[in-house]
């Protein structure tokens, strides 16, 4: 049985889309279709029903799915050992991550990582805390970098790298530099979503300063940073962001920093990972040079 097979099944069966599988294993969709269809022919079984646009897994393909997550996962295990005995590091390393680390954090230290390890793949899943928390407690994932902690007794978080939160605005702003948080609260407002590491943060910032969350008048919810700073820019509202994501724009005089009073907007980045999970040599490689580095 062909390994490669199902590492295609295993993402069809997960995002039950052959046009996203192909995104995600960077394959086209003819590709993804032909391993499909062999893995088929080679079990003697349909794995997919396709109705329309949707794909619906057989119940063969439910009965698969557990089965193959362990051959890939014992795989990728003895690809590591047998690097590991030669003294080198390759494979392909599936890390996930809230936004700010995924877009300002990562990309350097990966990108230096590879220069000393060039048989190492990357490929970071971005999505918010929370829907990184989850793929790791749901074994979609191994490891993950997110921005805020949340309750979940399944996973284990190791303290990563230290941020801070501020409050932005556009430059035609014309209040006052330094406001407290009180007021901050009261000024329209562009915010993430629910599940974001740095809306959870401020939240939490809020209520430890007693101020109620129903004050807060959020004009406008953005799924992305990048969304956040254009609103901002454009004078939708004023947003509280990390400072490692407009250092740019503050210093181009893009954004303008509202100083907040008498509050600590400080956070802390994790290292989050599953509690009986054991990481492949290559992930605890990985995560080796990542601990040191947010020393």
């Amino acid at each position: 049985m062909d390994i490669h097979h199902l590492r295609v099944f295993a993402s069809v069966f997960k995002h039950r889309s052959f046009s996203k599988a192909s995104e995600e294993l960077h394959l086209s969709q003819p590709t993804v279709s032909d391993h499909i269809k062999a893995l088929e022919e080679e079990l003697n079984c349909r794995l997919f029903d396709r109705l329309s646009r949707k794909i619906i897994p057989t119940k063969e393909a439910g009965v698969l799915i557990g089965r193959a997550g362990e051959i890939i996962e014992k795989v990728e295990g003895i690809q590591g050992l047998l690097g590991e005995f030669r003294n080198e590091l390759s494979g392909h390393l599936n890390i996930g991550a809230s936004t700010i680390p995924a877009t300002y954090i990562l990309p350097g230290l990966t990108a230096s990582y590879r220069k000393q390890n060039p048989g190492v793949f990357f490929e970071i899943i971005v999505s918010d805390s929370r829907g990184i928390i989850d793929k790791v407690a749901g074994h979609d994932l191994l490891v993950g970098v997110v921005g805020a902690k949340l309750d979940n007794g399944q996973v284990h978080y190791s303290p990563f790298l230290d941020d801070e939160l501020i409050a932005i605005a556009a430059p035609s702003f014309t209040k006052n530099r330094s406001l407290g948080l009180g007021e901050i609260a009261a000024l329209p407002m562009v915010m993430r979503e629910q599940g974001s590491g740095t809306r959870r943060e401020f939240e939490k910032i809020l209520v430890k300063e007693g101020i109620d969350l129903q004050q807060l008048s959020i004009v406008g919810l953005f799924g992305s940073t990048d969304a956040i700073k254009q609103a901002v820019k454009e004078g939708m509202g004023i947003s509280i962001i990390s400072r490692r994501a407009v250092r740019d724009e503050l210093e181009c005089n893009i954004l303008r920093e509202i100083k907040i009073k008498n509050a600590d907007m400080k956070r802390q980045f994790f290292i989050v990972t599953h509690r009986k999970r054991t990481l492949p040599h290559i992930y605890k490689a990985f995560l080796e040079y990542l601990l040191p580095s947010a020393g």
